[in-house]
């Protein structure tokens, strides 16, 4: 089963800085998000590979909603 990176907080999906196959490793940066004209990075909290990227840029992103799904 897919761990799920979640968003710690809500905003516009300003850039996925990983994609589709990549490995990333825990407390890799894999979103950045901006909320109240700040940019606020989403770190991977497990390690693993990119299986699905639930959201693009421009999204708007509600805390607690899966951006990025990992294996």
């Amino acid at each position: 089963m897919p761990s799920k990176i979640v968003s710690n907080m809500a905003g516009t999906l300003l850039e996925v800085t990983v994609k589709v196959g990549d490995n990333v490793k825990v407390g890799q940066e894999v979103v950045i998000l901006e909320s109240m004209k700040m940019e606020v990075p989403v770190s991977s909290s497990v390690a693993g590979k990119v299986t699905a990227i639930l959201k693009v840029k421009g999204d708007f992103v509600n805390e607690g909603e899966t951006v990025i799904e990992i294996a």
